[in-house]
């Protein structure tokens, strides 16, 4: 699936694989079907424990496959197809998704309509209601709640979001970046593991200068949370240990002050009785197992405040 005219900029499209390799070839399959005809597609087996990847490469051998040992988690895995890459530009596109036949043109157009854009993400919407935004760009992240609102998130597209626009942060279900910008701001931090990292990347790259866009015209369905599951206790791990991490990471000064305050006396205690009161105990002992995670790690932790080089 290559092609060397020089209208079409060749893009590396990079994908995870953890226990679901049917659903990374349905992905896989909408891929064959797009008009964009300059691609190569990297797949991240993350050390599946119950699935044989070598499916993916039997049903579609142009794909590239690379087992990974163990498990190095969303932005690890990702690290490695990028520093394999060939492309001008790197897709990170979750295997839970299912791409538009012209999803691509309107990312790359784009980014090659200026340099200084250094991410875009397309139109998201959820596979199992195609009629709703699960993203249409996002909010700055609160200094003190550490959260963000999700423009047009669950709402009926009407075409309500039909503009390209500014966004504070690519969505890591489909996030373009040019390599010229992972070059200045390095690959994505590992202590993330999973959610959060391409927040925290997309906050770097605006940090270096560069403009974060949403693509209107641009579509992919998205399946959501096929690895983690919707309310898991691993999910709840990760998300919490993970939002925390963010703030440490990137939140200064007295807005980190207030930010540590907020979350000690206000939103552990709120989510704490939430999990009690509902009854979501196994969910309350993984939330307390991510603030456990912070308080081993208050010090001694180094990748907290690394990312490694391109």
């Amino acid at each position: 699936m290559a092609n060397n005219n020089k209208e079409f900029p060749l893009v590396s499209i990079i994908t995870v694989n953890f226990d679901h390799s049917d659903v990374t070839c349905e992905m896989l399959d909408s891929l064959t079907r797009i008009s964009y005809p300059h691609i190569e597609v990297i797949v991240i087996d993350n050390a599946s424990l119950n699935d044989d990847p070598t499916m993916i490469t039997q049903k579609h051998p142009w794909v590239r496959l690379i087992v990974n040992k163990k498990n190095l988690g969303f932005a690890g895995a990702n690290n490695i197809g990028i520093k394999e890459a060939q492309g001008k530009y790197i897709l990170l596109l979750n295997n839970d998704t299912i791409v538009d036949t012209h999803f691509l043109e309107p990312l790359v157009a784009c980014m090659e309509s200026d340099a200084m854009i250094g991410a875009v993400s397309p139109k998201i919407r959820f596979f199992y209601q195609p009629e709703i935004i699960q993203y249409a760009g996002l909010t700055p992240i609160n200094n003190y709640t550490v959260r963000s609102k999700g423009i047009g998130f669950r709402e009926i597209d009407m075409g309500q979001y039909d503009k390209n626009r500014l966004t504070a942060y690519a969505h890591g279900a489909a996030m373009m970046v040019r390599v010229d910008t992972i070059k200045k701001i390095g690959l994505m931090s590992n202590a993330f593991f999973l959610y959060y990292e391409e927040l925290d990347w997309s906050f770097r790259i605006r940090q270096a200068g560069y403009k974060i866009f949403y693509v209107f015209n641009s579509l992919i369905l998205h399946k959501e949370s096929i690895t983690t599951g919707k309310m898991s206790p691993l999910k709840t791990y990760y998300l919490n240990r993970s939002r925390l991490l963010y703030m440490r990471r990137n939140i200064r000064g007295l807005s980190l002050v207030i930010c540590v305050l907020f979350q000690i006396f206000f939103s552990i205690p709120k989510n704490a009785l939430v999990y009690i009161f509902t009854g979501k105990f196994s969910l309350l002992k993984a939330y307390l197992k991510a603030l456990g995670w912070h308080l081993k790690n208050l010090f001694f932790h180094k990748e907290i405040h690394s990312h490694p080089s391109y």
